[in-house]
């Protein structure tokens, strides 16, 4: 799921280096986005994370992956991650 999370990120035009997310282990994965972005994905995409940007791995399925990469991309576009 990690990978293909990245790989969806990509396909989404994302610039952003992701690797992160792939080479972190366990149930969570730290997404390196802030609180602001964070926010905005509770409020105006129904995706919750934790406010230090950690989403659970089991809440990402074949389903729903594309429309968390692209409001991912949506709120990471032009800015830095951290």
């Amino acid at each position: 799921m990690r990978s293909a999370l990245v790989q969806k990120l990509k396909e989404h035009g994302s610039k952003h280096d992701w690797s992160h997310i792939t080479n972190q282990i366990g149930m969570f994965a730290y997404t390196g986005l802030n609180k602001a972005q964070v926010d905005d994905l509770i409020s105006n995409s129904s995706i919750y994370l934790t406010g230090d940007g950690r989403i659970s791995l089991a809440g990402l399925n074949t389903k729903n992956l594309d429309y968390i990469a692209g409001e991912f991309h949506r709120v990471s576009d032009g800015q830095t991650l951290e």
